[in-house]
């Protein structure tokens, strides 16, 4: 345990720089843009005096390094700034981001459940005709780009005219889970379904790789060799061998189910952070850019965090260095 306090001191001491990286890297791109942010709060009818009263006001003439120290400073304590409209961005956020959050878990869960099942019978059924299908099936979800498949899912099971209308094709107002456990889980099936699946795809590969590599070593032949019942040897010692190789990859396709969910909410209108990151880019509202950029890279790294705290947890090699 000793081990996985040293890796977490570690973690949480990294976390800081990689925040303010990733804060000093969108900071500078975004100040290259071209859009004027008094000219787009105050609109194209206002007159010149306005537009330099706004930006003496908001800070906008002094030099970027200032302006940098000044959003730091505001980052700090928890304040993303504010739009051009005058709304808090941290406000915003926070309505926006537990939908994203929400939508990237559900299709995390759905991906592995998959993965596992699929992974587990192909290298059990190696060089036979199941590994062979589930085979086609993992690379063809993996070659599948998730905003197409979310549009064959639509068009085939949604309310649009050729579907079946079990599904709504848009999510005009989102509902909770408390208020609605139904209705929640028939307005995120189709989004979650389009996100997991070529996620689904490349994790079953890794599984089934890592299974097959356990399967051959000398401690399972060993095992079923002294009576133990084989399902026994794979549930207790195989399977959770295999996957350290799996956990290690899932950290880096969070990074792709974060970004696949902000395209995915465009397509089924849910209003989670790919709504509100469309919502600046349309008005060129780099406040808005900006402090949704910076919460995804700041979420991406936590989630990071956590698959590496998993990775010891179930590799006892590392937990007893």
């Amino acid at each position: 345990m000793s081990n996985l306090f040293r890796l977490l001191g570690r973690r949480l001491l990294a976390m800081p720089i990689m925040v303010l990286g990733v804060t000093l890297l969108v900071f500078f791109v975004m100040s290259l843009s071209t859009a004027d942010p008094a000219r787009l709060a105050l609109g194209e009818s206002a007159s010149l005096e306005a537009l330099e009263a706004y930006r003496v006001a908001n800070g906008l003439n002094d030099p970027v390094l200032v302006r940098l120290g000044r959003y730091l400073a505001m980052l700090v304590q928890g304040d993303l700034g504010r739009s051009f409209t005058g709304v808090p961005i941290t406000q915003m956020v926070a309505e926006s981001f537990p939908i994203t959050l929400q939508l990237t878990f559900i299709g995390l869960i759905i991906a592995v459940a998959f993965a596992l099942v699929l992974g587990v019978v192909a290298a059990l059924y190696r060089d036979q005709w199941p590994e062979q299908v589930i085979r086609v099936l993992s690379i063809a979800g993996l070659a599948t780009p998730s905003f197409w498949l979310a549009l064959l899912l639509i068009q085939a099971f949604s309310t649009v005219p050729g579907g079946t209308g079990t599904f709504p094709a848009l999510v005009n107002d989102w509902v909770p889970f408390s208020q609605d456990p139904a209705g929640y889980v028939n307005q995120i099936a189709l989004p979650a379904i389009s996100l997991a699946i070529p996620v689904a795809g490349s994790l079953t590969r890794v599984v089934r790789t890592a299974m097959v590599e356990e399967l051959d070593k000398d401690y399972v032949r060993t095992a079923i060799g002294a009576g133990i019942p084989k399902p026994v040897v794979i549930a207790r010692n195989v399977l959770r061998n295999a996957l350290i190789t799996p956990l290690t990859v899932l950290g880096l396709r969070v990074g792709y189910l974060i970004g696949g969910a902000v395209v995915i909410e465009m397509i089924f209108n849910i209003k989670g952070m790919g709504q509100l990151i469309f919502q600046g880019i349309t008005r060129n509202d780099v406040n808005i850019v900006q402090g949704v950029t910076i919460t995804v890279a700041i979420a991406f790294i936590v989630i990071n965090l956590v698959v590496d705290l998993l990775y010891v947890l179930v590799n006892p090699r590392i937990r007893s260095i």
